[in-house]
């Protein structure tokens, strides 16, 4: 069975950092493009970061630009999202999407047609 398997959030202050992790199985993780997305209560969902685990190359939303960061273990197939000088607009249930076909950039934000999504861990920061 496909899996992504997201973890990591929690509840931090604003200006703390939180890392999530987003396990994969079930298909070749060197293949697919993978990224983070989030939504906020009563808002749409936000494609954040993707990146390609073959060739390491990434893509960020302007809103964490520079304040997050997505890498990933090939070798334990995980994505993780650190993420840095957060604020209280970060607020959001985090999930994981992979796609087989769409290549890391905007398009991949946008999220449509995604092969796989995984649940997601709540992330909230409090002023």
């Amino acid at each position: 069975d496909v899996q992504l398997q997201a973890s990591g959030g929690g509840l931090v202050q604003a200006g703390g950092s939180l890392r999530l992790s987003c396990a994969a199985s079930g298909f070749n993780f060197d293949d697919y493009a993978i990224g983070w997305f989030r939504q906020a209560p009563g808002k749409e969902r936000e494609g954040i970061a993707c990146i390609s685990p073959i060739d390491g190359s990434t893509y960020y939303a302007d809103s964490v630009k520079g304040r997050f960061t997505i890498s990933s273990d090939n070798a334990k197939n995980t994505v993780y999202l650190q993420m840095n000088s957060l604020k209280p607009e970060d607020t959001a249930v985090y999930f994981c999407a992979a796609d087989l076909l769409l290549r890391v950039g905007v398009q991949f934000l946008l999220g449509y047609g995604m092969d796989y999504w995984g649940k997601g861990t709540q992330v909230t920061v409090s002023s």
